[in-house]
């Protein structure tokens, strides 16, 4: 069974404030699915405010000052950002402090609320990938909103991805599983093997949280294993992807290709999705 060439436009790379005629100028394009990157940074647990102000010196021995404004200081570190003020000379310092936890990337995209407001405008394939701490939380926001199609990371679920596909295909939408650049490919082998299998692997071809990176070239040595092991399966690639990067990534067996700077930063949008689409086609009939 061939799989068949699918070109990805990632709307993180889309103008925000007009995300609607965004998705209708790609498709009009010719793009196939719409590549929905979902984030989640900073969660605060918990707050506290200490009862009475404390001494200069001993601000100074919790933590350094990696950025100051008028009387306020700042500082941030894996478990705690504090935000204390600096009192005129001779004075005590007032600390507030809030313990956090860090999420899976360093960056914060859309949510479901844009997808079910995104949906009241295509019928497109939405292409929604989790990079998320939890992401069996976000099926039931994301199927009730109208995603299509819901890729986790395998980095994030090893202990329930089980349920997690299973809870993904009961809502509609099609399962894949995604995992970062220093991930063994192995790691994926029983998601797709699996009685209940997941439908797509994403290599991540960067590291995942921000657009606009450089391709990772030695990512394509797990494309070429995936494809010569599961012939038929649904293979995208993400990060970095373009007309200078394609052929890589075809050649080697990708078939679905998540491009964002290079499709909405060209003169011609269309003339780049082609480009990837014949790309694929092309190494497909060498094969």
């Amino acid at each position: 069974m061939e799989v068949k060439a699918k070109i990805a436009p990632s709307m993180l790379s889309s103008d925000f404030a007009n995300l609607a005629s965004e998705t209708q100028r790609m498709l009009n394009s010719g793009a196939d699915w719409l590549h929905m990157d979902i984030m989640v940074s900073l969660f605060f647990l918990c707050c506290y405010l200490c009862p009475e102000p404390m001494n200069p010196e001993v601000v100074a021995t919790l933590a350094y000052a990696e950025l100051t404004t008028g009387h306020w200081g700042f500082f941030l570190n894996s478990f705690y950002f504090c935000a204390f003020q600096i009192p005129p000379r001779g004075g005590q310092v007032s600390l507030h402090l809030w313990k956090i936890r860090r999420h899976f990337v360093p960056n914060l995209t859309i949510g479901a609320p844009v997808i079910e407001s995104l949906r009241k405008h295509t019928t497109a394939y939405l292409d929604c990938h989790l990079m998320v701490t939890n992401p069996i939380d976000y099926v039931e926001p994301l199927g009730k909103a109208g995603a299509s199609g819901f890729t986790f990371h395998v980095e994030a679920s090893k202990d329930n991805w089980q349920e997690l596909i299973q809870r993904i295909k009961s809502l509609g939408m099609r399962p894949g599983v995604a995992l970062k650049p220093g991930t063994p490919i192995g790691d994926v082998y029983p998601l797709v093997e699996a009685e209940a299998p997941v439908e797509m692997v994403l290599v991540m071809t960067v590291e995942p949280g921000f657009g606009g990176q450089k391709f990772m070239p030695e990512m394509m040595d797990k494309v070429r294993i995936l494809r010569k092991k599961y012939p038929s399966l649904d293979i995208e690639v993400d990060g970095g992807l373009g007309p200078s990067t394609i052929e890589m990534a075809a050649s080697a067996g990708a078939n679905c290709i998540v491009a964002g700077s290079s499709v909405f930063g060209a003169p011609e949008p269309a003339e780049v999705i082609s480009l990837l689409r014949n790309s694929v086609q092309k190494a497909q009939q060498k094969c």
